[in-house]
């Protein structure tokens, strides 16, 4: 019994004396997490207002903290570009499995679209990256078709299997086509350009009826 209380108490010891330590690395963490996160969640504002060529000076400001720290997490803008809109990416394709739990499935699909080309469209400058040939960019078109192709797929399959909409249209198809269309839509003008996505869902619904 001896022996088991001494090496418990042997195990605390070195814990404390690791504690201080730990916490302080924690910490760091935390702050180094929380400062991307308000980074992230100014840029995406700015980015919407002025553009992704914005000055890194009015992101810095508005997440309160200094350009320094802008360039210690994304040293390119392109890389906070795209963790941006890698984030957006994937709260759009996770927004396909709510729309279609709610909603009947060409419905659910029209609404999927309406919300990708919200995120397209009033995301200025983002329309303009993905068809950009700039290297800087190469990996923006890339991330929306691991990400939001599956994510169209599955509504497109439903919505055919219901045949809600006509066969042999390809996520990729609808992807580039309500993308192509953003880059002429104005901030001021995108319900114009929600009409224009319903039109076409519309069309894709009368060759199934």
């Amino acid at each position: 019994m001896g022996d088991i209380t001494y090496m418990n108490d042997k195990t605390e010891d070195r814990s404390e004396g690791l504690e201080p330590r730990q916490q302080t690395v924690r910490s760091v963490r935390a702050d180094a997490q929380r400062n991307i996160n308000a980074l992230l969640q100014s840029a995406m504002t700015v980015f919407a207002t002025s553009g992704v060529d914005a000055p890194v000076r009015e992101i810095a400001d508005k997440a309160g903290v200094g350009v320094g720290t802008v360039y210690r997490h994304f040293p390119q803008r392109s890389d906070l570009i795209e963790a941006v809109f890698r984030q957006e990416i994937d709260a759009c394709a996770d927004a396909a499995v709510d729309l279609a739990d709610k909603y009947k499935p060409v419905e659910a699909l029209e609404r999927w679209l309406l919300r990708y080309l919200e995120f397209i469209a009033t995301k200025r400058g983002l329309a303009a990256a993905l068809h950009s040939s700039d290297p800087a960019y190469e990996t923006l078109p890339i991330c929306f078709v691991e990400e939001l192709s599956p994510a169209l797929k599955t509504l497109i399959e439903t919505a055919t299997a219901a045949d809600e909409v006509r066969a042999k249209i390809t996520p990729d198809e609808l992807l580039w086509a309500v993308a192509s269309l953003s880059t002429a839509v104005d901030n001021d003008d995108i319900e114009h350009a929600k009409n224009i996505v319903s039109l076409l869902v519309d069309g894709l619904r009368y060759r199934a009826l």
